[in-house]
């Protein structure tokens, strides 16, 4: 015990002497994610204070792409379309995946409940941009799979033009995956729902609480953690994305599926004003950081409250 606490009041440059094989084995990583990762935020948000090409003119404004970003009326009708994406997602990654999980976790048949977990979790390792294109022919306004079906049906009179249409556009790429049951927060959920004790189900029988009961008393308060993370893993992932929007209607008809990711990168690439997009890039971050904080303090997850 007295060697282990000598060792402990070990000034910090002895404590990485004696380690040295192991801080040079990880050194390249380091390395790396400093050059690659840290290199280009911190870079970024020294440029959010210039007029920047991208390569050669660099002139300071201070302020001026912040206050200019404030007053960008693209960027006003796109943040109000962000808020749109991000009620719309939050509905979808908290809802439909939940069902999913729950109608898998109670399924009596461990070989039943494999095979459907295995088929939900499937869409995981689809490369998104197949997705994409596979969504892009079933929105066609001629051949495609909607259209057809709303034919077959008797409801031709329903068919649009949906990535095309200013009132359809935007929700028609937020649509993209549906139903929305299985992924990533499928398997969130239902890693919580496992983690409760069978204890905890018996006493909630015996109590009279099953089926819907059981739900809002026993189950989804014991996966409120698992909700906290998905609601804010759900606001950083629609805040940063903007690649739907660009593959499939690059921000129109107009601006009526234009959210600030994507002006971001138009604002830098298409206009090279990389200084003004690195200064929404900032605030984005900014926005991220404070909802994080929130999210973090005030909605705290069953278990972590407990």
């Amino acid at each position: 015990m007295a060697i282990q606490l000598a060792k402990d009041r070990d000034p910090l440059w002895k404590k990485i002497v004696k380690s040295r094989m192991l801080y040079l084995f990880i050194l390249p990583t380091i390395a790396l994610i400093s050059i690659f990762s840290y290199y280009p935020a911190v870079s970024a948000v020294y440029r959010s204070f210039f007029e920047w090409d991208g390569a050669f003119r660099s002139v300071f404004r201070g302020f001026g792409n912040f206050k200019e970003a404030f007053t960008d009326e693209v960027l006003q009708v796109s943040a109000l379309h962000l808020l749109i994406v991000v009620v719309f997602h939050l509905i979808r990654e908290l809802v439909f995946p939940m069902v999913g999980a729950l109608l898998v976790f109670h399924l009596r048949h461990s070989r039943a409940a494999y095979s459907f977990r295995t088929l939900l979790v499937i869409p995981i390792v689809v490369p998104g941009i197949v997705i994409l294109l596979i969504w892009r022919f079933i929105y066609n306004p001629s051949i495609g799979l909607l259209n057809q079906l709303l034919t077959v049906v008797g409801l031709e009179d329903l068919g649009q033009n949906w990535l095309g249409d200013p009132r359809f556009s935007l929700l028609s790429v937020a649509f993209i995956g549906f139903p929305w049951a299985g992924g990533f927060p499928f398997l969130i959920y239902l890693a919580g729902l496992q983690n409760i004790t069978v204890d905890i189900f018996d006493a909630s029988t015996v109590d009279g609480a099953t089926g819907i009961r059981r739900f809002f008393y026993v189950e989804l308060p014991l996966v409120l953690g698992q909700v906290k993370l998905l609601v804010m893993l759900t606001i950083i992932t629609v805040i940063q994305s903007y690649q739907n929007y660009l593959i499939l209607t690059q921000g129109g008809p107009g601006l009526s599926s234009m959210v600030p990711g994507l002006h971001m990168y138009y604002v830098a690439f298409r206009y090279q004003r990389f200084g003004y997009g690195s200064a929404i890039g900032v605030i984005l971050f900014a926005l991220i950081f404070v909802l994080t904080v929130i999210n973090k303090k005030y909605f705290q997850g069953g278990a972590e409250s407990a």
